[in-house]
């Protein structure tokens, strides 16, 4: 069991990494919880993998500082389509 998930941490940060996804991206794609995304990331791949930890760590903090601006972005795309 240990081995499976050591697997899929590595394969979700190499995901995040590679597409420089989102959490919600990356749990969509592995059908996983954005929760188990975290712990993947920021606590599992840290004990095999510390380097590609760190790179999609990067890539996850990048992502919640440009959130706010994502999201009104959404928002002000929603309301155009409507009028």
């Amino acid at each position: 069991m240990r081995d499976y998930i050591e697997e899929r941490a590595t394969k979700v940060a190499e995901y995040i990494v590679e597409k420089k996804a989102t959490v919600r991206q990356a749990a969509k794609e592995f059908n996983i919880s954005k929760s188990t995304i975290h712990k993947d990331v920021a606590v599992r791949l840290v004990e095999v993998n510390p380097t590609l930890a760190r790179e999609a760590r990067k890539i996850l903090d990048i992502n919640k500082s440009e959130r706010h601006i994502r999201g009104g972005m959404a928002t002000k795309e929603k309301y155009a389509a409507h009028h």
